[in-house]
């Protein structure tokens, strides 16, 4: 993996580990030589990653939709900075830049960029690694919902392991590394959807 997107909230929560998580995955990322791909923005955990990825000499791309540049404060000390039209580009490119996706905590907008990038794997759009960091038990009931939606029926067998999940950013990346493709709905025949 040369370059991970990494989706996370722009908030700066009161809670100092969140900061802190997203710290250590940019430092982590920049020192495994892992680019990271993000929002642009340079606040809250998304600049916390940014800053830390950069400082440990990284490279770090930003896409940022430009009826975002200003409220999201964009961040100008990027290795580059893509400033799109729309936020349906955004994630295009995001998918585009990277060979993987890591979800740190986050709000709407990180719980959107990372489920479409499970649906955009279900379908075959992509054949890459969706990991969730999940800090301090942030996501635990998000990783139950999920094996919820799976044990429904709503979720194909063969699609329940799209969503890899670790506690630490090290246990995370070597599941993502270990990720075999499923086979995706669009090569599967009417029978067994």
């Amino acid at each position: 993996m040369k370059r991970l997107a990494v989706y996370c909230g722009s908030a700066t929560p009161a809670d100092a580990r969140f900061i802190d998580a997203a710290r250590a995955v940019g430092r982590h990322l920049a020192e495994r030589g892992i680019g990271v791909v993000y929002g642009g923005g340079r606040l809250g955990l998304m600049g916390a990653v940014a800053d830390a990825a950069l400082e440990a000499g990284g490279e770090v791309i930003g896409v940022i939709p430009d009826a975002l540049v200003s409220a999201e404060v964009a961040h100008r000390g990027c290795t580059q900075l893509h400033v799109v039209q729309t936020m349906h580009q955004r994630k295009q490119l995001f998918t585009d830049l990277s060979d993987g996706f890591v979800t740190l905590p986050g709000g709407v907008g990180t719980m959107d960029e990372l489920w479409e990038a499970i649906g955009w794997s279900q379908l075959g759009y992509h054949g890459k690694p969706v990991g969730l960091l999940n800090v301090g038990g942030f996501y635990d009931q998000l990783i139950g919902f999920h094996g919820q939606m799976i044990e429904a029926g709503f979720i194909r067998p063969q699609h329940a392991g799209i969503l890899i999940h670790a506690d630490s950013i090290e246990a995370l990346l070597a599941k993502m590394a270990d990720y075999v493709p499923h086979q995706p709905i669009f090569a599967m025949k009417a029978d067994r959807l």
